[in-house]
Parts: C-alpha cells; structure tokens; sequence
C-alpha cells in the first residue's frame, strides 16, 4: 500500500469521484477539493507528494495554485483540463507542471502517470553517485541542490532529473524521447513538447545567455546534450 498522498483539485464532481476512485485502488491516499480557495487553503497547511489539478476550478483557478506552489516547493504538479491547444498546454508547463493531460482522458492512463512521475521523484539517489562540480555549476544529487557560482538555483524535480541526468552523461546526445523515458519513466503518455519547455527552462535558470547556452547545447534534428 502505497504512502504517497495525491491531492485531486477537480470541480466536475462526475470526474472527481472517478479519479479518486482509481487512485485510491491503485493505494494513493487521496484528498480531493472542488474549490480553489479551499484547496489553496490546504496547500499552505500541508503539503501532498503530487498535485492532481484543474486548471478551471472556481474562487482561485489552477493557474494561480500553481503559481503559488511552484513559488514555494517543487511538488509535482499534473494538469488536468479540457483546454486542448498546444499554448495552454506550454503554458501550463512552463509554470511548472510536470504533466497534463486533456480531457476526455482514461483514469488508468492518469494512474499511469501519477505512478511514473512519483517514482522519478522519489528515486533513491544511486550508491556511489557524487555531486558533481563542472566549472561554475555544482549538482548534488544527495540535497537536490544546484549551486551556480555561489547562488542556489531553484529547480523543479523534473527539471532537476533532467540536469542530473544529462550532467551524468556529458557530451551523449539524447532524443526527446529518451530524455522522456529516462526522466519521466515511460515516453507513450507523455507528449515529447514536454521535454523542450523543461530544456527551455533549465536554459533561463542556469545560462548566461538562455539564447546562446553554454551546458544544454541542442544538437539540430537529433536533440540535446549537455556540455560540460
């Protein structure tokens, strides 16, 4: 039985019964909200291991709620919505999210997902990994930390897997889908525009010149790698 608590912000009371419902025979703890400002409310007493969350919930919408949690902690974040366009699904990521997914959607896909991006982020850190010191840029895998010369940077989980994991391999050139299996531990459920926004971010919070990076060099038709 599982430990980990998902917190369901959904204000379809049709699709919160179903969810909660999945989740909790798949042994999630589950607390589910059908009000922003109540949920918001929860968040700032305790927080859960994932964020299952409606971008259109009444009195505080899911953009606000994500705004407010990403200011504060990297709990993983997946959205849920019927919004479709690739702009609110980039936008929804580059606040943070570390998932989405567009309604209608299978419950046992969520499940899927809430599995795969939990067991990235609690991935215990590998006997012998050390931090790694590349020039200005420290990351260590024990804390979590990155250190760009002296200051602490603030990632999401997802993006710091994905720094840890590029730095490990200096000079590899992933695709976006090996980047998706590596990261987020299964690449069929998860759209590959993932992968840019959270490249796109790492850029604007560890490159000099996001435009013209020196450590997340993109390889042109093939993907990325990172230069030490």
């Amino acid at each position: 039985m599982s430990t980990d608590h998902i917190m369901l912000v959904e204000d379809e009371p049709s699709i919160s019964e179903v969810v909660t419902l999945y989740l909790k025979r798949a042994g999630f703890q589950v607390q589910a909200f059908a009000d922003g400002a109540l949920a918001l409310e929860q968040l700032q007493q305790n927080l859960p291991d994932l964020l299952v969350l409606d971008l259109m919930v009444p009195n505080v919408d899911g953009y606000e709620i994500t705004r407010w949690l990403r200011d504060r902690s990297d709990v993983p974040i997946i959205i849920l919505t019927a919004r479709r366009s690739e702009a609110d699904r980039i936008a929804g990521l580059e606040m943070g999210a570390d998932d989405y997914v567009v309604k209608p959607f299978s419950p046992q896909e969520l499940v899927i997902r809430v599995r795969a991006v939990l067991r990235r982020t609690h991935r215990d850190v590998e006997e012998g990994e050390q931090p790694l010191d590349i020039g200005d840029l420290q990351i260590n895998p024990q804390t979590r930390l990155i250190i760009l010369k002296g200051k602490e940077i603030g990632l999401t989980a997802k993006e710091f897997e994905m720094l840890w994991h590029m730095a490990r391999h200096p000079r590899q050139v992933f695709t976006r889908d090996q980047l998706l299996e590596s990261v987020w531990g299964l690449s069929d459920y998860i759209d590959p525009g993932t992968v840019t926004v959270h490249i796109r971010r790492l850029r604007e919070k560890i490159e000099a010149d996001p435009s013209k990076p020196r450590y997340l060099q993109t390889v042109w038709g093939v993907g990325y790698k990172f230069e030490p």
